[in-house]
């Protein structure tokens, strides 16, 4: 693995096909960093769908949802697997966040948290308006994550 990208760096853009789940309907389209970078982006790389602990995440995020946009804030998701993989893992557990799809890795790889056998390494990132990244969490092994209180207290600071 490459190291992680530095905090204070410019986030790289991408383009990602992916979805998200709002009133029961799983809208698909594709996410480029480069059109959210008016407002704060919360990035969450994740291993797998429906994992035990990336369902705990990402619930945590998806049900405290209304904390991030009232800091001006949106959650993407990533993970390797495919948009079909995402839509299933987000209706089974009420995801309200878009999971982006990464399946060679690239994002993984340009943000320095692709990891060889586990795929990525469980990272948050926090994008200030513009796309300077301004916080970030690179985690060594994946079973924990960065809670919401401490991703919206880091979010205030923008």
């Amino acid at each position: 693995m490459a190291g992680s990208i530095e905090t204070g760096s410019a986030a790289p853009e991408f383009v990602l096909h992916g979805g998200v789940l709002r009133d029961g309907e799983f809208t698909r389209g594709t996410y480029l960093l480069d059109a959210a970078r008016e407002h704060p982006l919360v990035l969450a790389f994740y291993p797998q769908d429906n994992s035990s602990v990336c369902t705990k995440q990402l619930c945590s995020y998806s049900s405290g949802l209304e904390q991030f946009t009232k800091l001006g804030a949106e959650v993407w998701a990533i993970s390797p697997q495919d948009v079909e993989s995402h839509e299933e893992f987000a209706r089974t557990n009420d995801l309200r966040m878009p999971l982006l799809s990464d399946p060679d890795r690239t994002v993984a790889k340009l943000f320095g948290v692709a990891a060889p056998g586990v795929g990525l390494r469980r990272s948050v990132f926090l994008i200030a308006p513009g796309g300077r990244i301004a916080w970030k969490h690179v985690a060594l092994v994946g079973l924990t994550w960065q809670p919401l209180e401490k991703l919206t207290a880091e979010l205030a600071l923008l």
